[in-house]
C-alpha cells in the first residue's frame, strides 16, 4: 500500500511519525494525557516512546518530549505498554446493539469502531434504524453497510427467481437511500437465502448504486468450499464492472478438498489489483467458522421460508433430494466429513446441546454417527427453529497465509453477547487479542506494528476514514493500550465467555471505556455515517 510499511522497511512512515511528534505549541491543558507509552501510529512504523494529549475527543499532540506536569485533567501512565489506535472491526454482527449498547465483549478486545450489516444483513429502512441507535448510550462507535439480503427480502421475499425490472429498480432505490442516510457501502451474503438466488448482474446493479455514492462492496462469497475459486472470480467481476472497492470478507477455504487454495485466491486478488480492481480481504484468526444450521441444507429447498421447507420435507421425493443434498454438504462443505466438527452454539429448543456436537446428538438419539444418519437430524433441527453452529473445517496453513498478506485486515465476524449466553464462537471475545498474543508474540506470523496496521489504518482506509485508525494530532481520540507481553484471549470453543487479558485501557472519543482493565460507566460511542460524497475511498495500492 502506497507509503505503508512492510516488515522492517519503514523509512517514509517513520519520518511521518517523527514530524507528527513536533509540538508547535503546548498541548496543556488537556482532558487526558497518556504518558511514557510506546506509540504505534497505525501505519506499520515502529513504536516511538511518546506522550499523547487528548482534548475534546481529538488527539491534540504526540510528543517525544514529556509534557509539563499536571498537563492532563486525567493522566494514564503507559510505561511498559503500547499505545495504538483503537481497533476497527470491519465485520461485526452488532444487530443486538439496541439491547446490548455497552458492547462489552467487543470493547474489551480493544475495538472502538465496529462496522455492522455484513453478509447481506444490513438494516432497512436504514435511516430509521440508525436514528433509533443514536438514542442509546454506546460503548463504542458503530457504522453500517446496506444489506443485499435484507433489501432483496423486503422487495421479493425469499423467492428463488430473478427480480422483475420494477423489483430491481426498487432494490436500487433502497441502496441509494441507505447510502444517502450514511451507509458505507453494500454487503452481500451470496451463500445465504435469498442472496443465493441472485445473479451477478443483479448484484452489479446494486453495487453500482453504492459505488455512485463512494461506497464499498463486501461479500460473503457464494461458496467458500468446493466453489471457492469461482466465487472469488465472481466478486472480482462485480468489483471490476461496478467500479467499486471490494472486500472478500472473512476470507477462508472450507473443507479438506480446498485446504491450501488460499494461495490461489490471494494470487487472484493480486492479479485483479494489478489489472485495476481495488480488492482486499478481512479475516478472523481461527480454523472454525460460525453460522446457522441451515447452511447444511440445500438452498433450493429453503426458497419461500420455513413453512415452504416443511411442505417439501412432507413430500417423500423432495425430502429424499433434500437429504441427499444435506449429506453432500456434511461430507464436502461445512460438515467436513466428520460430525464431531459440527458444534452447537445456540439452540433455543434444546439448550443441553449447546457446546455439544452433531456427533453427540446422533449418539444421544441412537442413530448412525455418519452423514446419512445425521442428515435427518439436521432437517429436524431446522424445522424446530434452527440453531447457531460452529464448524471446525479450516486449515491453520490457510489462516496464516491469508493473515500474512498485506491486504488482509483483522475482523471478528463476532456478535454481541452477555456473559453466559449460549456457547458462541470465541472470536466474539478474542479475535484481536488472539492475533496479538498467538500470531504476533508466540508464532511470529506478524510483527506487532504490522498486526496493529491490519487492525487500524487498513480498515480505516477501506472505509475512507482519514481521522481514525491513527495516533497523530488531529485524529479522533480512539485509542487502545495493550501490554504486548501478556495480551491474549482466554475463551475456548467450549468455554468462550471470558474477556481477554493485556488490554488495560480502551478510549473512545477521548473517554476511557475500559480503565485499568475494567469497564467504566462511560458510554461515549457515536453512530459514524459515511459523508455524502461521490469520491471513493483511497485505493489500497502498494
Amino acid at each position: 500500500m502506497k507509503g505503508w510499511c512492510r516488515h522492517t522497511a519503514c523509512a517514509a512512515a517513520g519520518l511521518f511519525l517523527l514530524s507528527a511528534l513536533a509540538v508547535a505549541q503546548s498541548p496543556c491543558p488537556a482532558d487526558l494525557v497518556i504518558r511514557n507509552g510506546n506509540v504505534l501510529d497505525g501505519t506499520g512504523a515502529p513504536a516511538v516512546r511518546a506522550d499523547v494529549a487528548i482534548k475534546a475527543g481529538r488527539i491534540t499532540a504526540v510528543s517525544a518530549t514529556p509534557f509539563a506536569a499536571r498537563c492532563g485533567a486525567r493522566e494514564v501512565d503507559a510505561k511498559g505498554l503500547t499505545v495504538t489506535p483503537g481497533f476497527i472491526d470491519l465485520h461485526a454482527h452488532i444487530e443486538p446493539i439496541l439491547s446490548i449498547p455497552d458492547a462489552t465483549n467487543e470493547v474489551r478486545q480493544g475495538v472502538t469502531l465496529a462496522l455492522g450489516g455484513p453478509d447481506g444483513g444490513g438494516p432497512s429502512p436504514f435511516g430509521t434504524y440508525v436514528d433509533s441507535v443514536r438514542k442509546k448510550g454506546l460503548g463504542l462507535n458503530v457504522a453500517w453497510l446496506a444489506g443485499h439480503n435484507t433489501i432483496r427480502e423486503r422487495v421479493m421475499g425469499t423467492a428463488n427467481r430473478a427480480p422483475t425490472a420494477d423489483e430491481l429498480a426498487r432494490m436500487v432505490t433502497l441502496v441509494r437511500e441507505s447510502m444517502r442516510d450514511g451507509a458505507f457501502g453494500l454487503s452481500t451474503g451470496l451463500r445465504y437465502v435469498p442472496g443465493y438466488y441472485s445473479t451477478v448482474d443483479e448484484v452489479i446493479a446494486l453495487a453500482r448504486a453504492a459505488s455512485d455514492s463512494g461506497g464499498i462492496y463486501t461479500s460473503h462469497l457464494r461458496e467458500e468450499g468446493l466453489g471457492l475459486l469461482d466465487a472469488v472470480a465472481e466478486a472480482l467481476e462485480i468489483g471490476r464492472r461496478a467500479h467499486i472497492p471490494v472486500v472478500l470478507t472473512h476470507h477462508k477455504a472450507i473443507g479438506r478438498e480446498m485446504w491450501g487454495k488460499s494461495a490461489v485466491t490471494l494470487h487472484m486478488a493480486d492479479s485483479a489489483r494489478k489489472a485495476g480492481t481495488d480488492v482486499m480481504q478481512d479475516q478472523y484468526p481461527y480454523t472454525a467458522s460460525s453460522t446457522a444450521l441451515a447452511v447444511l441444507i440445500p438452498n433450493w429447498a429453503q426458497a419461500g421460508g420455513l413453512e415452504a421447507l416443511r411442505k417439501r420435507v412432507a413430500d417423500p421425493v423432495l425430502k429424499d433430494s433434500i437429504l441427499k443434498g444435506t449429506i453432500y454438504l456434511l461430507d464436502h462443505d461445512r460438515g467436513g466429513g466428520d460430525l464431531k466438527r459440527v458444534q452447537f452454539a445456540s439452540v433455543a429448543w434444546q439448550r443441553s446441546l449447546e457446546g455439544k456436537t452433531l456427533y453427540d446428538w446422533a449418539k444421544q438419539r441412537g442413530v448412525p454417527t455418519t452423514s446419512a444418519g445425521a442428515a435427518p437430524l439436521v432437517l429436524e433441527g431446522e424445522l424446530r427453529g434452527g440453531a447457531s453452529m460452529v464448524y471446525h473445517i479450516m486449515d491453520e496453513g490457510d489462516v496464516q497465509r491469508i493473515m500474512r498478506d498485506p491486504y488482509t485486515a483483522i475482523a471478528s465476524d463476532g456478535g454481541l453477547y452477555h456473559l453466559g449466553d449460549g456457547v458462541p464462537h470465541p472470536r466474539s471475545y478474542g479475535t484481536f487479542p488472539r492475533v496479538l498474543g498467538r500470531y504476533v508474540r508466540e508464532l511470529h506470523v506478524l510483527t506487532l506494528p504490522e498486526a496493529v496496521r491490519k487492525m487500524t489504518s487498513l480498515p480505516a482506509r477501506r472505509l475512507g476514514l482519514t481521522d481514525r485508525g491513527c495516533v497523530r494530532a488531529g485524529c479522533v481520540a480512539d485509542v487502545t493500550i495493550i501490554d504486548p507481553a501478556t495480551v491474549g484471549e482466554r475463551g475456548t470453543f467450549t468455554d468462550p465467555h471470558h474477556y481477554p487479558v493485556g488490554i488495560p485501557w480502551v478510549i473512545v472519543n477521548g473517554v476511557p471505556v475500559v480503565a485499568n482493565g475494567a469497564m467504566t460507566t462511560a458510554r461515549p460511542g457515536q453512530v459514524v455515517l459515511k459523508a455524502r460524497t461521490r469520491r471513493r475511498a483511497d485505493a489500497l495500492t502498494r
